[in-house]
């Protein structure tokens, strides 16, 4: 059954004064309103810390309420930093079910206004006990994978500030991005460190956003072409090789096999640069570039609007924001709003007709791909 994207709801992301259900609300009712008068029949929420931060559950009967959606169906979804992209795969599926005909799905974060210990302690919580236990953060355990990438590969850290150029860059095109203007490499560089080699403008802001997506049966300008899902352990000790996200690679397999295309037919892709130095794991997981190959990638500009495959036209993480269980549908709906011709400012030079969002959820413990088209498969 094909399934496609008829509608978007793309709120501002960075610090809002909002709560998490008025910035969910505000997404949802873009989304609807772009949907005309079509009934819907199910509504799926993504999000990671509501309860944790916000001190807010049952999130999904509030939405339905605030949004007049008491009759639908519904529930929440939460796969840490991939809780967006693990709720538009589970509407695609409950559609494929032929259970529901149009589904709306709604992903959102607020994280602004508690001490930032507080949410840092909020997002440790996707992480192994043990590594907790020990002391680990978000950032001190990319830390670890930067420095083991750079160690193999004989890469530069350096390499790492151009792809916050890149993303900035793009951001600055995006009326949405929490980020609206470029940054040196040399700015990149002098940034405060975090974790070493990683300095503040290689990692995410905290932020407040929210998304909201319609997807129903039929085909589109984007329509669902294939999606994927894999894991991999929670423990970076219990990983094989910290220089690849196996769960991509699963999940990127599973989705190519499924909308029958190689990575050669992708014109477009969002990829979860989480930390910058993911976003040269990401690029080599999907096959676009063998391993220790990504950072020529952006050196030598290819994957500028212009290149040989643009990546992340809205600025990614590092620069569209993170409202982290946003983040996910926020990819997806990039790609989407590409294919559509609905991108505005940051339009890619030739419309495409392929593209891919790619999510992480937690370390990297369990990771999303969804692929769309302007053609159902």
């Amino acid at each position: 059954m094909t399934v496609h994207v008829s509608a978007l709801g793309l709120g501002r992301f960075g610090r809002r004064t909002e709560g998490w259900l008025d910035l969910a609300a505000e997404a949802a009712t873009l989304a609807l309103e772009g949907l005309g008068r079509k009934p819907v029949d199910l509504l799926v929420v993504g999000s990671m810390l509501t309860g944790a931060v916000n001190g807010l559950e049952s999130t999904v009967p509030r939405l339905a309420s605030r949004i007049g959606m008491e009759s639908t169906a519904g529930f929440r979804v939460d796969a840490a930093s991939a809780s967006g992209a693990a709720a538009f795969q589970a509407a695609v599926l409950a559609i494929e079910s032929g259970r529901y005909e149009r589904a709306l799905v709604v992903a959102a974060e607020k994280m602004t206004g508690p001490p930032t210990p507080e949410v840092t302690r909020a997002l440790a919580n996707s992480l192994h006990p043990s590594e907790v236990a020990a002391g680990a953060t978000m950032p001190g355990l990319a830390a670890l994978i930067a420095q083991r990438y750079c160690a193999r590969y004989g890469v530069s850290p350096s390499v790492f500030d151009l792809v916050s150029v890149h993303m900035r860059a793009r951001a600055a095109l995006n009326p949405n991005a929490q980020f609206q203007t470029p940054v040196r490499a040399d700015e990149v560089s002098a940034s405060r460190p975090v974790a070493l080699p990683l300095r503040l403008l290689h990692c995410p802001a905290i932020s407040d956003g929210a998304v909201a997506l319609v997807v129903e049966k039929g085909a589109g300008p984007a329509s669902v072409l294939g999606f994927g899902q894999g894991l991999d352990a929670m423990r970076l000790i219990d990983r094989v090789d910290l220089t690849t996200f196996a769960a991509t690679r699963v999940a990127a397999r599973r989705a190519y096999e499924m909308a029958r295309i190689t990575r050669k037919e992708l014109e477009v892709i969002e990829l979860h640069d989480a930390f910058a130095p993911f976003a040269l794991i990401d690029l080599e997981d999907l096959g676009v570039c063998g391993p220790g190959e990504a950072g020529n990638w952006f050196a030598q500009g290819w994957v500028a609007p212009d290149g040989r495959l643009p990546v992340n036209p809205s600025g990614g993480v590092l620069g569209r924001g993170h409202p982290i269980g946003a983040s996910g549908l926020a990819e997806i709906a990039e790609v989407a709003c590409q294919l559509r011709g609905e991108a505005g400012p940051r339009a890619l030079p030739r419309l495409p007709r392929i593209g891919l969002a790619q999510s992480i959820g937690g370390m990297a413990s369990h990771n999303f791909v969804t692929i769309l088209g302007r053609e159902a498969s």
